[in-house]
C-alpha cells in the first residue's frame, strides 16, 4: 500500500494523464490561449476542472450513478455535447481568419468567455460522463484503480505499473492538483510557442476548429445511433 505521500503523487498522475491527452477539451484551452493569452487559457482549464467538480460532488451523492440508469438521457446529453462542439469549432474557425488581440485589449465582458465554454462543453463531454460514471464513482469507493490504465490510447500498455488505494482523499486532492498542473502549464507552453512563431496562433486555431468539429460529428453519430436503437 502507498503511503499518503505516494497515493498523492499517484493522484497527480492520475490527473495529467487524464487531462493531457488531445480532445475538445484542450482544444478549447489551446484555442484561447494562443488567442487571447496564458490568462484566458487558463480559465478555460478552469472552466473544464469546475465541470469535473460538479460531476465529483454529483458521483459523491449517487446522482451520477442514478444517471446511468437511463441510456435515453445519456445519448441526449451527448448529442447536446455534440452540437456544441460543432457551434465552437466554427467560432474557431473564424477566429483562425481573423485578428488577434493581447488580453488587455479584450472587453472585461469577454474575457469569461472560454471558462464559460469550456464549462458547458465539459458538462456534455461524453468522454467526462463516462470517466464519472465508471471510474470516478469507483475512485470515491475503497479498493484499487489500475491508474495509468486509464490513460487514453496508450493506457494497454501501461496496466499494472501504477496501482493504488482508492477511496482515499489524498488520491481526490492528488487528481484535481494534477489537472491544475496541466491547465497552468499548457497555456504557458502554447503562449511561448506563439511568441516564437507569428503564425502559430492562426494554426492552433484551426486545429481547435477541426478538433472540434471532428468530435461534434462524431458525438451527434453516436447520440442518433443511441436514440435509434
Amino acid at each position: 500500500m502507498l503511503s499518503t505521500l505516494g497515493t498523492l503523487l499517484a493522484g497527480v498522475v492520475f490527473g495529467l494523464a487524464l487531462a493531457a491527452p488531445p480532445g475538445p477539451m484542450n482544444a478549447i484551452i489551446a484555442e484561447e490561449s494562443v488567442v487571447r493569452g496564458w490568462a484566458a487559457g487558463f480559465r478555460a482549464g478552469l472552466g473544464a476542472m469546475t465541470a469535473d467538480a460538479t460531476f465529483f460532488v454529483l458521483a459523491y451523492l449517487g446522482v451520477v450513478a442514478f444517471v446511468r440508469q437511463f441510456p435515453t438521457l445519456q445519448a441526449a446529453m451527448v448529442g447536446v455535447g455534440g452540437f456544441l462542439m460543432l457551434y465552437f469549432a466554427y467560432g474557431a474557425a473564424q477566429e483562425a481568419t481573423g485578428s488577434f488581440r493581447p488580453e488587455e485589449e479584450i472587453p472585461d465582458r469577454d474575457k469569461n468567455t472560454g471558462f464559460r465554454k469550456a464549462f458547458v462543453l465539459a458538462l456534455t463531454n461524453p468522454y467526462q460522463i463516462l470517466f464519472w460514471l465508471t471510474i470516478g464513482v469507483a475512485m470515491l469507493r475503497p479498493g484499487v484503480v489500475d491508474v495509468l490504465r486509464q490513460t487514453p490510447y496508450v493506457g494497454g500498455a501501461l496496466e499494472g505499473l501504477l496501482v493504488v488505494q482508492t477511496g482515499s482523499p489524498a488520491l481526490v486532492l492528488g487528481f484535481f492538483g494534477g489537472i491544475v498542473v496541466w491547465i497552468v502549464g499548457f497555456p504557458a507552453t502554447l503562449v511561448v510557442a506563439e511568441r516564437r512563431a507569428e503564425s502559430f496562433a492562426p494554426v492552433v486555431a484551426t486545429l481547435s476548429a477541426l478538433v472540434l468539429g471532428g468530435f461534434g460529428l462524431l458525438f451527434l453519430s453516436d447520440a442518433a445511433q443511441s436514440l435509434l436503437l
